[in-house]
């Protein structure tokens, strides 16, 4: 079994920039765009699972345990339609906990914590380079954040 880290792909909603030709033509860049850079540059992911490789591992654990004790007291092997289902929706969790928390700021990833994130940049704002408080790394329209997915093959 393979464990799997990704993105559901998105596109992101932006309002055309000024020197662009066609009016109404919004920017092109995906939730999967954005991952593939922020891990080509960050190791955002990877990080994620050097850091939470044991609670990974038990929550991956429990989840099989608890599917091999349904069918171990007779709920049949059709009842039990996906293992590691509740896995996945806890290792789901961990990784947006680990990314709202700065968890990632804390382990000496280099440029870690971003500028944008240090200015306080919100794209979800009308006005979204003015100053602000610090907010969390990678998480400006929160749609990354959101959009992580794990499964297993």
């Amino acid at each position: 079994m393979i464990l799997h880290l990704g993105v559901v792909d998105i596109p992101y909603a932006q309002a055309p920039r000024r020197n662009q030709r066609k009016a109404g033509t919004a920017g092109t860049q995906t939730t999967g765009d954005v991952a593939g850079w922020l891990e080509t540059r960050y190791h955002v992911m990877e990080i994620f699972v050097e850091v939470k490789r044991e609670d990974i591992a038990a929550d991956i654990e429990g989840a099989l345990q608890g599917a091999l004790e349904s069918v171990l007291m007779g709920a049949g092997s059709f009842n039990v339609v996906d293992p590691s289902g509740a896995a996945m929706s806890a290792i789901e969790d961990r990784f947006k906990t680990f990314l709202s928390m700065k968890e990632i700021e804390s382990v000496g990833v280099p440029g870690v914590p971003t500028m944008a994130a240090q200015r306080g940049v919100n794209h979800r704002l009308k006005h979204p380079y003015r100053r602000r408080a610090a907010r969390p790394s990678f998480v400006d329209t929160a749609l990354y954040q959101a959009s992580f997915k794990s499964w297993m093959d």
